[in-house]
């Protein structure tokens, strides 16, 4: 049966394997010539499709997706508040605990230790056995790494207490952005992680701000115990579960088989094998062939009988409490979850966005660890007011979540319109050029200004606000770009480059301190100026 005889029976035309390029995919429809579900009243194809299983997170309404989302963010500011509020009482524990620098530096070194393990830790499990469990279980360790904490008598103490907070923190960096692709499409997966990164930033940033008006080191512990012991009963009683198995999900492989039958009916019009008025008919039996549905309105998704299978039966508020998910989980043995993403070391792009991640830890760790020996050794500042300092970073890192959100969508959907509607991971990395050049000019802005003791307002509020956008702007990016490239193996690159970030990060906190005292402020600072016009150079070739 030749494939004009196939379309004109209402069958399908199978596309060969070497047709479908993994992360490339339809996201505009332009003419309105195919019949798949696209957001109300746009052409934008939601992608991944939405499935007719009721309880497909993707089926939720926009006002249950945004407090499913606002849990899990204010979840991850939290996090980072814990692994990162400690900056303004380094000088303090160096006389209360009668200790160095380089063991402070320790400390904080343990942070990124435990955060790089625990990703590759938690994020199996969660695979395998949902999120929200890995978020119950890793509030209540967040507690009794704050709890040890705030009985410190030894810099010991600190050591361990950041070690297990460091460990309680990994969902931040791996599990919350595929919390946020769980539920949110490609067109809205940048807007959606720039905000999730925001929480990270905001976190780090003002959590040093109170931390520097809070009356003693102690009760900063104690304060982050209350608040996550009313997040856990928060968290337990609303936050539902957003593990669904997509591995059958075959949503562009589908549309490519509707436009090969298309280019089929075409072509014998062209060639006169049928007439316009016969290619009219099949033409609408054609547009049938994917799902009778055009439009998703997200408001009466979970009520709408025509695109629901009424064989699955919704889940009552009761079975959503369950703190372990069996049912959509992945169904591949533990350990296979667990060794995946050491497997994708040879995955050339995922190891590039790890570098260009973890660099921007590095560039946090000179904050968090440089602050409190600049501005209040340097400019005499009170533990409040270098607290304070860390508003340049976090105005910074508002503006870089639009930028590396909102912006990037619109630059993607934009590109790919231009692309006769086919989206290319790679078009979000256009928008990397911006943050790498601005990081380099935070970095001479904040590190050669505060060693010549220049205003204030230079390194605080253009070098410090400069390395925040970028720090905000380019981790979506990279994040939303592994998520496109990978879709299955989505939550395996994340891990994979968050553990090379988180391993950066803690080299990194391990030599900051030996490296500024042989070296001085200004040679440092020139080097890592060198490192991240590097990575202007490695995004240059990316883009080649």
């Amino acid at each position: 049966m030749s494939n004009l005889e196939k379309v004109l029976s209402g069958g399908r035309l199978s596309i060969d394997e070497e047709e479908y390029v993994p992360g490339t995919m339809h996201l505009v429809d332009l003419g309105d010539s195919l019949n798949v579900k696209k957001g109300e009243g746009s052409n934008i194809i939601l992608q991944p499709q939405p499935s007719s299983d009721i309880n497909d997170v993707l089926r939720w309404s926009q006002r249950k997706k945004n407090l499913q989302f606002g849990l899990t963010w204010f979840w991850a500011f939290m996090a980072a508040v814990v692994v990162g509020w400690y900056g303004p009482y380094f000088t303090i524990w160096l006389t209360e605990f009668s200790t160095d620098i380089s063991h402070l530096n320790i400390s904080s070194a343990c942070i990124f230790i435990g955060l790089g393990f625990g990703c590759i830790f938690f994020q199996p499990l969660a695979m395998k056995y949902g999120r929200r469990g890995m978020y119950l279980f890793c509030t209540i360790l967040a507690i009794i790494g704050n709890a040890l904490g705030s009985q410190a008598k030894t810099i010991n103490y600190i050591i361990v207490s950041f070690l297990i907070s460091g460990f309680s923190a990994a969902p931040c960096d791996s599990l919350v952005p595929i919390s946020s692709t769980d539920v949110f499409f490609v067109h809205e997966r940048s807007k959606y992680i720039s905000l999730m990164i925001l929480a990270l930033y905001a976190g780090s940033f003002l959590g040093p701000v109170v931390a520097g008006y809070i009356p003693t080191w102690e009760w900063c512990f104690y304060v982050q115990v209350i608040i996550m012991a009313v997040l856990f009963i928060v968290l337990f009683f609303l936050l539902e579960d957003t593990t669904f198995d997509r591995s059958k999900d075959s949503g562009e492989k589908e549309i490519l088989e509707q436009i090969k039958s298309q280019d089929t009916i075409l072509q014998a019009t062209k060639s006169g094998e049928l007439t316009e008025e016969q290619a009219q008919k099949v033409g609408t039996k054609i547009k049938s062939i994917i799902s009778p549905v055009k439009s998703f309105n997200e408001d009466n998704s979970e009520t709408d009988a025509s695109s629901i299978d009424p064989t699955i039966a919704k889940r009552t508020y009761a079975q959503k409490l369950k703190v372990i998910e069996f049912e959509y989980g992945d169904k591949r043995l533990l350990m296979t979850i667990f060794t995946r993403p050491f497997l994708l070391l040879g995955f050339p792009a995922l190891i590039w966005g790890g570098t260009v991640y973890g660099a921007q830890m590095m560039w946090l760790s000179l904050l968090n660890n440089t602050q409190s020996l600049i501005f209040t050794g340097s400019y005499g500042f009170s533990t409040s007011n270098t607290g304070l300092t860390n508003l340049g970073p976090f105005v910074g890192s508002v503006l870089g979540m639009f930028y590396g959100g909102n912006f990037v969508d619109w630059l993607s959907v934009k590109l790919a319109e231009r692309n006769k509607g086919i989206f290319e991971p790679e078009f979000r990395l256009y928008a990397m050029i911006i943050p790498t050049i601005l990081n380099s000019c935070g970095l001479i802005a904040y590190g050669i200004a505060a060693n010549n003791k220049a205003a204030w307002e230079i390194p605080v509020i253009i070098g410090e606000v400069l390395l925040g956008f970028a720090m905000s702007s380019s981790g979506p990016i990279c994040l939303s770009y592994a998520a496109d490239c990978y879709g299955n193996l989505a939550s395996e690159s994340m891990v994979l480059m968050l553990f090379v970030r988180n391993m950066i990060g803690c080299g990194f906190t391990f030599g900051i301190g030996p490296w500024i005292d042989k070296s001085g402020l200004v040679e440092t600072t020139w080097l890592m100026f060198m490192m991240a016009t590097k990575n202007d150079q490695g995004l240059l070739l990316q883009n080649v």
